[in-house]
């Protein structure tokens, strides 16, 4: 008497069995990644963090193999938006790669931003594939110090 269910003359498979386990679970919950990506939806984009300083805004996103020349940076209504497009490497066609996880296309990310910064005073630069944009805050919400005078 069998317990576990087989394959009768088939080897032994254990990457198959994860791929085979892993499509049944996403049929389960029907994620189809392929056919239902929405506007903002991407399959890789570049990860994001946010750091606030007492006199600005830091933002660094990591953009390895991405030219100045491919990014577009706006600012409008306190929302960031960081747009561009990493191509794809040329390399040659006929080699077979054994495993392939970096990604090329389009991205788009949208930070919003709170009110204390400026607008008119940003800075952006993109030094060994890490882009830092730094956004200085309104000098009303910036601490000040205030020198307490002895009578």
């Amino acid at each position: 008497m069998d317990l576990v269910r087989g394959r009768q003359g088939k080897n032994l498979d254990p990457m198959g069995d994860f791929e085979r386990l892993q499509n049944e679970i996403n049929n389960l919950f029907n994620f189809d990644y392929q056919g239902n990506r929405g506007l903002f939806d991407r399959p890789a984009s570049p990860p994001v963090d946010v750091i606030e300083k007492a006199e600005s805004l830091v933002i660094r996103c990591d953009m390895p193999g991405i030219r100045k020349e491919d990014l577009d940076l706006s600012l409008a209504r306190n929302v960031l938006t960081i747009k561009g497009e990493k191509k794809p490497e040329e390399g040659n066609d006929d080699a077979k790669k054994y495993r392939n996880e970096t990604w090329s296309g389009v991205f788009q990310r949208t930070i919003a931003l709170p009110d204390s910064v400026d607008p008119n005073k940003v800075e952006a630069d993109l030094h060994d594939g890490v882009l830092e944009i730094a956004i200085a805050k309104r000098e009303e919400v910036k601490p000040r110090h205030i020198n307490v005078k002895v009578s």
